[in-house]
């Protein structure tokens, strides 16, 4: 990790330009933690008998995008990145992957998802969340793809430092 390029989030902005900002600013971070890593290291898992990896992170994350924009707010019946069906689970195993498909997919549902926040008329836009069969907010579905952020982002710390002792940011 060379150089920090995030856009902070605002520090009295309105809902839905904090939402935003805080969610774009997750995704850089994870595309910074693999900042400078071949496919090889990406590939390199935390410890047996688990499949994460950085690169399996970003997998993961596209899939998570795909679930929670596209499937919600466009098609629900849009099959998922890595799997016939819906299995987060199968995108951590990046045995095979590049950094090249990983972040090709990823990159494109966020841009994705990106498109669909822009044009909801407002965060109460709502859509249905195919695996609950139940109506959810463009907020709710922007805070729950936060948290996913979050709580990965925290995975990418131990895993980049368990590759090349990077630490920070």
């Amino acid at each position: 990790m060379t150089t920090d390029v995030r856009t902070g989030p605002p520090l009295a902005g309105g809902e839905r330009e904090t939402l935003r900002t805080f969610l774009d600013y997750h995704r850089a971070t994870l595309a910074m933690k693999c900042e400078g890593l071949d496919d090889e290291q990406l590939r390199e898992r935390s410890m047996p008998p688990s499949t994460l990896s950085l690169l399996g992170l970003v997998r993961h994350m596209a899939e998570v995008e795909r679930a929670w924009f596209r499937r919600v707010f466009e098609d629900h019946e849009a099959p998922m990145v890595w799997s016939d069906r819906i299995d987060f689970q199968a995108a951590y195993d990046a045995s095979a992957s590049t950094r090249a498909e990983a972040f090709g997919a990823w990159e494109a549902e966020v841009e994705h998802s990106r498109r669909i926040e822009r044009q909801a008329g407002s965060l109460d836009l709502t859509g249905l969340q195919p695996r609950w069969g139940q109506e959810v907010s463009l907020r709710m579905v922007m805070v729950h793809v936060l948290l996913e952020y979050g709580r990965h982002n925290g995975h990418a710390d131990f895993l980049r430092e368990g590759v090349d002792g990077t630490v920070g940011a």
